[in-house]
């Protein structure tokens, strides 16, 4: 595994990982976004013949990140599961038996459809909309929280809050020489909000456009390229 970036945020440390996920040293929490469980199995229910392999790539790329961080607590950001229940999550059941000293905090995001019960099955806590910790705010898609006109965005809005978010897969594009370019997943941090990349590698981007002032880490043949 490649050493990790550190990343300062309202003076808490994260460490950012070419695996596409990030630790919060301060919570010993492993955040990521976007795993997309069961959607190689999906895909194979409709026909299409997509490599059983995927998912326990991904499975296993998740475990690797647990085992060096070593975290209390894995906060996924949404879309942890890709649709209805088939034999991944089955297999996903016994991969969490294995792990049962991590506790899971999932805040359902637009593709987490399976019923409550399961995630208790599971032993996973679930967020119906937001989770908040120490002026952080985890939530799925950043639309949601514009749109919303109740207390929460009032309360969380202040100097102090900084939200993270998933849902559009962020990919940034990188010119190289003879006007060639290739576009890469990344971590993306503006001044009140971040989007992480998508953890399953069975997805594609959404190309953002940063500004000046905003950051950018992009995911490059395993190393983390910091573009501004």
């Amino acid at each position: 595994m490649h050493t990790p970036v550190p990343y300062k945020i309202h003076n808490q440390q994260f460490w950012l990982t070419t695996g596409r996920t990030m630790f919060w040293e301060e919570e010993k929490a492993l955040i990521v976004s976007d795993l997309h469980l069961g959607k190689t199995g999906h895909f194979r229910k409709s026909g299409i013949a997509v490599p059983a392999s995927v998912y326990t790539e991904d499975l296993q790329r998740l475990v690797t990140q647990i085992q060096y961080f070593q975290p209390r607590e894995l906060i996924i950001v949404g879309d942890m599961f890709h649709s209805h229940a088939n034999k991944e999550l089955e297999l996903f059941l016994k991969w969490r038996s294995d792990l049962q000293d991590v506790n899971i905090r999932l805040i359902r995001g637009n593709h987490d459809i399976l019923e409550d019960e399961w995630y208790v099955a599971a032993g996973i806590q679930l967020s119906l909309k937001t989770l908040s910790r120490r002026g952080f705010h985890f939530i799925h898609d950043m639309t949601d929280l514009l749109n919303r006109k109740e207390g929460f965005v009032e309360n969380s809005s202040g100097a102090g809050s900084y939200f993270f978010s998933g849902h559009i897969h962020p990919g940034i594009r990188i010119q190289g020489a003879g006007k060639q370019s290739l576009c890469f997943p990344c971590f993306y941090f503006g001044k009140k909000y971040a989007v992480l990349p998508a953890f399953s590698r069975f997805t594609g981007v959404a190309l953002i456009y940063p500004e000046a002032e905003e950051q950018v880490f992009a995911i490059v043949n395993q190393e983390l390229i910091r573009l501004q």
